[in-house]
């Protein structure tokens, strides 16, 4: 989930897809091939459409990007749903709010059994594939939501919650955000309390997501944590540089740590031109989007898809670049040349941000596993980024809890 103070906002829907060449080899076996695949998505906010709207997500929609039909089209297998709560909603109306998000997820995998599943592990993630369902794994986005309370914490995991996002757009009191470093100047890491949090997290099985949060924290988290950490969707600097973003050194450390970088589709991460065009217009977006989102203060879902409207209309006025969606894959591109196939994914943040041209929803993630199979990449390096490579750090964390409870217990 974006919000004003990163700077770097996102674009416009894309285009509908276009049928195939029946004669094209390549797209014939991507077609195959993505069919073949568990296909992990790390990062949706669709929590926020389920609770503000009461929306259905059994219902194919025009607006939104995640719905059971897409997901179906688009072939995705997983979706790890986020409760999000804006970073100045704080102490217990934050932890009410999360708990109402998650609720409203696992509502809808007991309202439609045939489709969607709670799943908490590994394993159940794969069960549910052969199930030919699609597994929702609950997730928090902000570490404020706990309230400075570890018994919070536990209460999300006993939930389902597999990874916590520690910060959002602001720093908190035990762990600096990428958001605190560009409004504040500062780059505040972990306290004491941010590295027991952290061991908490390992005990749990939790994985520990250290997108949006500071280069100092990132380098805190490597340092205190026992399990692979993953940042759940997170572009790369080099190419954008957004401080949300993840420089080289940060890409290679999270690597030779077992971890995970999990590419956003978020466009003021993917283009440098788009975050520079938005620094340049952010006054005047901003005084826009208050004027045409007043009626819409208390729907959060709402507010998004106006502002995603607005975007598309200053593209238009051509004061905001467009965006294809092949800069993901450029990006893909970039990390694994730092730290191979075995180390990236995707997390959309769909009903989150502004999707780029040509990836506006869940059904044209196809077009990914074709570009990546133009690219040169091996069936195999495919399949570990569409998924693979997420249920092994999910496995990785689970042994890791068995480990401290087998410890623990010696």
């Amino acid at each position: 989930m974006w919000s004003f103070p990163l700077l770097a906002l996102a674009g416009v829907g894309g285009t509908p897809a276009t049928a195939a060449d029946p004669t094209d080899s390549i797209a014939v076996r991507a077609r195959e091939l993505h069919s073949r695949c568990l296909v992990v998505d790390t990062h949706v906010d669709v929590a926020q459409r389920l609770l503000f709207e009461k929306f259905d997500m059994a219902r194919r929609d025009s607006e939104g990007s995640v719905d059971i039909p897409r997901l179906r089209e688009g072939g995705v297998g997983a979706l790890f749903c986020a409760a999000w709560v804006p970073a100045n909603v704080t102490g217990a109306l934050a932890v009410k709010r999360a708990l109402d998000l998650l609720d409203a997820l696992r509502e809808q995998g007991r309202s439609h059994p045939a489709d969607l599943v709670l799943a908490r592990t590994a394993e159940e993630i794969r069960a549910a594939h052969r199930a030919d369902k699609i597994a929702i794994v609950l997730c928090v986005e902000g570490g404020h939501m706990m309230d400075n309370d570890l018994a919070i914490l536990r209460t999300f995991a006993a939930l389902g919650v597999r990874y916590m996002t520690l910060t959002h757009f602001a720093d908190i009191d035990w762990a600096g955000s990428s958001g605190g470093l560009v409004s504040a100047g500062g780059n505040k890491g972990l306290t004491d309390f941010g590295r027991e949090v952290v061991r908490e997290m390992n005990r749990l099985g939790m994985v520990v997501d250290v997108s949006h949060v500071s280069d100092q924290t990132f380098a805190d988290v490597l340092e205190t944590s026992r399990a692979p950490v993953m940042a759940s969707h997170s572009c790369c600097r080099a190419i954008c540089p957004a401080m949300r973003n993840l420089t080289d050194d940060m890409i290679r450390a999270l690597a030779k740590r077992g971890g995970l970088q999990q590419i956003v589709f978020h466009i003021g991460f993917l283009s440098a031109e788009y975050h520079a065009a938005m620094r340049a217009a952010l006054a005047e977006f901003e005084a826009r989007s208050r004027a045409r989102n007043e009626a819409f203060v208390e729907n959060e879902a709402r507010t998004l898809r106006e502002d995603e409207r607005l975007s598309a209309e200053m593209m238009r006025e051509g004061k905001l670049p467009r965006v294809s969606w092949e800069k993901i894959v450029e990006h893909v591109d970039h990390a694994v040349q730092l730290a191979d196939a075995e180390h990236v994914g995707l997390g959309s943040d769909f009903d989150g941000a502004f999707m780029p041209e040509g990836m506006r929803d869940a059904s044209m993630f196809p077009r990914i596993t074709e570009a990546l199979l133009r690219r040169g990449y091996s069936d195999d390096d495919i399949r570990r980024i569409l998924g693979e490579n997420v249920l092994r750090v999910l496995a990785d964390a689970e042994g890791v809890a068995r480990e401290i409870a087998a410890g623990a217990s010696a």
